[in-house]
């Protein structure tokens, strides 16, 4: 098994096993071979996941196929037959530019769910807190009035920027997922951001290796979606 059992939140994080994700490759392709065409309906092909992120979700420093975005769309085709998972994540991406792509996506993917993980490089850049709040609640509100379910990603940033600041941009994304009805995700990298092996150089963007918990630490939340 790829991951952790979904209806258990880890408690301490385990370094992925190179033998299982083999085996995870191996037994996907020959569930794939197998499959007849008649198994899954066009309704059951077209249940859509978008993950709009910043370089946390696009795979800074990375491969793509190392990414948590991409596990998690090969832990469902294994387990949740008939969803997809779309990466619509940029690098440098700040809760504006989400916002203003936001539109364009939600026409082209028509999505049953939206993750969204912004607001670490607005909280980098010293952006407002109440701006990012203002642009991560119309991201939610856009995506539920076009009949998508959201769920929002806590970020958290440095203590550097300050005691008041770093408090008042964490707090914020429980105050936007409470008046905005919508799921949230404790800080999405808990379980890596102070252990060093999990970490890139920068201290920012977690490694290869730690791309399994940061999926651990989605499918809690995102699992009873899909029911």
């Amino acid at each position: 098994m790829l991951f952790k059992r979904p209806d258990k939140v880890r408690n301490k994080a385990q370094k992925p096993i190179t033998a299982i994700v083999i085996f995870a490759w191996l037994f996907l392709s020959c569930m794939a071979s197998q499959a007849q065409p008649s198994a899954m309906t066009a309704a059951d092909a077209t249940k859509t996941i978008v993950v709009l992120g910043d370089s946390i979700s696009a795979g800074y420093g990375i491969q793509r196929e190392q990414g948590w975005v991409y596990l998690l769309d090969l832990y469902l085709s294994a387990n949740r037959p008939g969803w997809r998972v779309v990466n619509a994540s940029i690098s440098g991406e700040t809760t504006g530019g989400g916002l203003a792509r936001l539109p364009g996506i939600l026409d082209a993917m028509t999505p049953q769910v939206v993750i969204v993980e912004l607001g670490g490089n607005d909280g980098l850049r010293g952006y407002p807190v109440a701006k990012m709040q203002d642009n991560l609640r119309q991201i939610i509100e856009l995506s539920q009035a076009q009949g998508a379910t959201t769920l929002l990603a806590e970020m958290q940033i440095p203590p550097n920027y300050g005691r008041r600041y770093t408090q008042a941009f964490t707090a914020s994304f429980g105050e936007v997922a409470t008046t905005s009805d919508t799921a949230l995700i404790p800080f999405l990298l808990e379980e890596v951001a102070l252990q060093p092996e999990y970490m890139q150089a920068d201290g920012i963007h977690p490694t290869a290796v730690a791309q399994p918990l940061i999926v651990d630490a989605v499918l809690p939340y995102l699992l009873p979606l899909l029911q």
